[in-house]
């Protein structure tokens, strides 16, 4: 069961201030006349404590950064699962909480970057991948050399026979540089893709161990379904270990 924690929020913000509210522009009228009941003034006591704080945490986790945990490592060797991450959420534009309506425009993702995203067969579900295709591309893979616009992005070292149960390559897609990781030199989703107008092609830099837009169950992704950009690393815990002291604060690229 995935909680719905913007909702929760969202709610209980609401709850308080409307509390707070109450109290302020009824209640303390009605008490000039009549002692209020104990009962009552704890709760107005409780709302008049939580509700400041919960405003500030649902502008900020709504607005401008939310903290995720990378939970497997499709990602690597960019991102490890047990990394807590921050993730920018005014970069692709400022959404309400819940609805995810956007309200204003800030930017979009531009290739390279790694972003954040609902899963759209199940919004409820956050997915992390690389954009690797903007609207209206044509992206081609083929033995792990992706090819963009019938541009082939370097490769290096190149992927050999050899290659294989982990190795690490510098992949220069266009300006942007990044690592990924292969485990089979032959590569098991090959294709050629067609990213429709609003959407974005998402891949994991695990490229071997990665469900994203290659397959249909996720598709390139509508830009309504984006979440933000992932910046930074601010913690790496695997269950009850020490934390790894050395991927704290460091930059997501």
């Amino acid at each position: 069961m995935n909680l719905n924690l913007a909702l929760i929020l969202t709610v209980l913000t609401a709850f308080t201030g409307l509390v707070v509210g109450i109290n302020k522009f009824i209640w303390q009228r009605q008490d000039r006349w009549k002692r209020a009941s104990g009962a009552r003034q704890t709760l107005v006591e409780y709302c008049q404590s939580f509700f400041p704080v919960l405003l500030f945490v649902l502008v900020i986790r709504s607005f401008v950064f939310e903290p995720f945990r990378i939970p497997s490592g499709s990602m690597e060797p960019t991102l490890e699962s047990g990394d807590f991450i921050f993730v920018k959420k005014y970069s692709y534009g400022l959404r309400l909480p819940v609805t995810e309506t956007k309200i204003i425009e800030t930017g979009s993702p531009e290739r390279g970057d790694v972003a954040v995203f609902r899963l759209p067969s199940d919004p409820s579900v956050n997915y992390i991948k690389r954009v690797v295709g903007l609207p209206g591309d044509v992206i081609e893979y083929n033995a792990h050399r992706l090819t963009v616009n019938g541009e082939t992005m370097k490769l290096d070292p190149p992927i050999t026979s050899t290659s294989g149960r982990g190795s690490i390559h510098n992949e220069q897609l266009f300006e942007r540089n990044h690592k990924i990781k292969v485990l089979n030199p032959a590569s098991e989703k090959n294709g050629r893709f067609v990213v429709p107008e609003g959407h974005y092609f998402m891949m994991g830099d695990n490229r071997d161990n990665s469900t994203d837009s290659r397959f249909p169950t996720v598709a390139p992704i509508a830009e309504e379904y984006l979440v933000g950009e992932a910046t930074r690393i601010w913690l790496h815990m695997e269950g009850f270990s020490w934390p790894e002291w050395d991927r704290m604060g460091k930059k997501i690229e």
